[in-house]
Parts: C-alpha cells; structure tokens; sequence
C-alpha cells in the first residue's frame, strides 16, 4: 500500500492480529548493570546513532496514527535519557486527544523520586519497575553496582504520585527463588502487582545464563503449595497470564516466553533508540525506520515502510536455554531491544 491511505491503515500481521502495543527504547543506556540485560562492559552506541527526541516523538505519532493504543518507554533505563521527559510531555496530548489510551514505562526505580510526580502530570497513570530482590547484597550481585535504597525511595515517591506500580521481577535459580513469596507479600502489601518473569536466552549467555534459568511452571507449583492461586481470565495487554492470591488478596503475573510462549496473542512491536523495528522478541528480524523517517518531511515513506515490516512478522518465537544451545537464540541484549 502507497500513499496517504497507508498512514491510518490499521496494522494487521500475516496471522490476524491486531497491533495496537508499541514499546520504544529511548536509549540503550543504564545506570545500572543488571547480569541478565547487558554484560559489565557494555559498549554502548554514538549519541549520533540515537534518534532525537523530536524523531521519536514523529515516529511513535505515527504507529499511534495506525492503531497504537498502548505505548510503553523503556531502555535501557528511560529516565537516564536527557531531557526525555519532554517527550512525555509532548506524547501526552495524545492521550489527551483520545487517539491513545495509555502512556507507560518500565523502568528501574533509581531516577523515580526524581520525576514521578511530573510524570503523574503527564497523564502517566501506571508503570511498571523492575526489581528482582528486597536483599541489598543480592540487589548489588545482581546489578553489579546498584544501591536498592534509592529504588525504594523511587518506588515510594511513584505511589505517593499516584502511580499504580507493578513490580517485576526475574526468576532466577539459586539466586532468588527462595524470596520470591516474600517479594510477594510485600508488593502486595503496599497495594502493587508482581510480575515473574523467566530468564531469557539473549546476549551473551553460557553457563551461567543455563544456570540461573528457573521454569516458572515450578514457582507457581512452590508457591501453590503456600497460597491459594486462581487463574484471572484478565489482562493488561502484555503477554503475563495473570493468578489472584487469596492469602494476599493482590496479583501475581507470570511471563513465560520459555515453557509456553505468548505468541497466539501477540499484539505488539518494538522500535530501539535507533529507530529499528522488531515485530518479535525472539527473532532477529529488523526493519529500518530511521532511513524513511529521516528521508521524507512526511511520513508516507514511513507509513510504507511500518507496513512490509508487520506483514513480515512471524508467528511466534522459539527461545531455547539447555546446554546443547549454549548460544544466545537472538544475539542482542534485551537493553537493545527495549525489553
């Protein structure tokens, strides 16, 4: 499809769905070094390679132009990207116009105190934090550097804002898995959701990626044995399968992109910092956004280009972690993609 026609043209994939979710890594940057999201030395891209802040703000316009009703800012850690708060601000008239329904971002709590309240102002109404421990020397093992307080400092000034927070966090062996029911009590004793997730095959990985993999098909069956779990036919819209926890009275995700992928529903993309489209976490295809975006003072070109990219995505992923793939299954590290 050419032409005008092609810049409202809701976006369908070969297989039926619908994409109305867009995540967008606004930089690749963290203050933070979590083991599983980026190797201790990253190398991280030229500022020149990044779009601006006035390219991203035209380029998620124009996904919501095509259906996007979700939109969710991620990294690396958003909030370390300068001056990224004014592209908040200015995709926040979309939500006021009605063309978008949710402005999010997952973040890592370390810049929260900082800007939760303008981000409340914003029409931000929840957002999601990762936080894979409550242990200050498991938050530093894991991070390689990080200090939990200035998280939970963050998280405080979120709720205070009026931010619904929901906690997410990396199920990993031998590391965390004993905490994970105190994890929950005290996410849903301050009123916030928790989200588990399985470690996931990209990046570097070897043995010690092998090793930290924990199935969440055993978590829920540990956390049965202490809890009364019902499956909720709810969703957010993401790929968590959702469980209410009588003893609670909150609610516990779990995201298995291992042991049963969430592909049949999958009503999402995600664009980099850079300006590349992925149409599926688990695979390598890419389509480049940055060069129509930066060809044309119109988005034609880019609305042309939005669409061979989603009639390309695939079905599904097929992420494997055993010791007879000691390889990553996709080579970039989650804080490229945007998580």
């Amino acid at each position: 499809m050419t032409g005008s026609a092609a810049l409202s043209t809701p976006m369908t994939d070969p297989f039926g769905r619908t994409i109305t979710y867009l995540r967008v890594s606004v930089t690749d940057r963290c203050d933070l070094r979590c083991f599983y999201c980026m190797s201790e030395d990253m190398t991280f891209l030229p500022k020149a390679d990044l779009l601006t802040l006035e390219e991203l703000d035209r380029l998620c316009t124009a996904f919501i132009a095509k259906g996007v009703k979700k939109l969710r800012l991620t990294g690396g850690e958003p909030l370390v990207r300068r001056n990224v708060m004014s592209l908040v601000r200015s995709l926040s008239r979309h939500l006021s116009s009605g063309a978008l329904s949710e402005l999010t971002l997952t973040t890592n709590g370390t810049q929260l105190a900082k800007h939760a309240r303008e981000l409340a102002d914003c029409g931000v109404r929840r957002i999601n934090v990762s936080l894979d421990t409550l242990d200050p020397k498991k938050f530093r093992e894991i991070t390689r550097w990080g200090e939990i307080d200035k998280v939970l400092e963050g998280i405080e000034a979120a709720r205070a804002a009026g931010l619904a927070v929901k906690i997410n966090a990396v199920a990993l062996k031998n590391l965390n898995e004993d905490e994970l029911p105190s994890l929950m009590r005290w996410a849903h004793g301050k009123g916030m959701g928790l989200t588990l997730i399985e470690v996931m095959p990209m990046g570097e990985i070897g043995s010690g990626r092998i090793d930290q993999y924990l199935p969440l098909s055993l978590v829920r069956a540990r956390l049965a044995q202490q809890f009364t779990l019902t499956d909720l036919a709810e969703s957010t819209g993401g790929p968590a399968r959702y469980v209410g926890v009588a003893e609670t009275g909150g609610k516990l995700g779990f995201i298995t992109p291992m042991t049963h992928n969430f592909c049949e529903s999958c009503n999402r993309v995600r664009i980099t910092c850079t300006g590349t489209l992925h149409t599926c976490l688990g695979h390598e295809d890419a389509s480049d956004l940055r060069k129509p975006l930066r060809a044309s003072s119109d988005d034609l070109l880019l609305a042309d280009a939005i669409d061979r990219a989603i009639g390309l995505k695939p079905k599904g992923h097929d992420f494997i972690i055993d010791r007879r793939h000691d390889r990553p299954s996709v080579s970039r590290h989650m804080s490229v993609t945007g998580g």
